[in-house]
């Protein structure tokens, strides 16, 4: 990714088996290389492509050179999480 560019962060949610599903209360938090987390943002059915498929449109802070995802929710009443890390770039 380069800097000052906006990435779409998608995460699909899916049971054991495979079977993607909706998990309520889903939230998407932004961490910094450290751990720390910089943002939370919580998403809603206009964040959803599909049964079990979220995204979020991210233009991360210039200052990072790389962050960390981590979609979030409960199902059955038990946490489901997804996390990813993007490298940001100046240029190619």
């Amino acid at each position: 990714m380069l800097q000052g560019d906006t990435v779409r962060l998608k995460c699909h949610f899916k049971t054991f088996t495979g079977q993607l599903i909706d998990p309520t209360d889903v939230k998407l938090t932004i961490y910094n290389s450290k751990k720390e987390q910089i943002e939370q943002f919580i998403l809603d059915d206009s964040n959803k492509e599909n049964v079990g498929v979220y995204f979020y449109d991210y233009t991360p802070a210039s200052e990072l050179n790389e962050f960390i995802f981590e979609f979030a929710g409960s199902y059955n009443s038990k946490p489901i999480l997804s996390r990813g890390r993007v490298e940001i770039k100046f240029n190619q």
